[in-house]
């Protein structure tokens, strides 16, 4: 089970696992139940540089179409194969179908939400 107050999150419903200087990110639980059946995910090539906010790949589900954003700037040093072969498995435990890992400036991390603001920002449905 995965300390969830041990991670940081964003406002756009991602989680950021830090070890070192790589940045595990993957959507929240509270994401993947609005998305509805996850039906396909693109990420982004490893070694691609990518920009906190911006845009960097996309998960559709049944319901829609949604945009994942960068939570940090970095390179991306891995993604999570298994999630592309099978995005239904980010609705099993979101938590642990992270997407990709990023190498960034590990004191950017700090700038992200505790749980305890997620918390909040989702109005406790976290």
């Amino acid at each position: 089970m995965t300390d969830l107050t041990a991670l940081k999150y964003t406002d756009e419903h991602e989680w950021v696992a830090l070890s070192g200087d790589v940045a595990t990110v993957g959507i929240t639980d509270y994401a993947a139940d609005k998305l509805g059946d996850v039906v396909f995910v693109d990420l982004p090539p490893v070694g691609s540089a990518v920009t906190a906010g911006d845009v960097c790949g996309e998960i559709e589900s049944t319901k829609s179409v949604g945009e994942l954003y960068a939570p940090l700037s970095g390179e991306v040093v891995e993604i999570n194969d298994d999630v592309v072969a099978d995005p239904a498995s980010v609705n099993g435990n979101a938590f642990d179908a992270w997407l990709v890992k990023i190498r960034v400036d590990p004191a950017a991390v700090e700038a992200l939400m505790d749980r305890a603001a997620y918390v909040a920002l989702t109005g406790g449905e976290a």
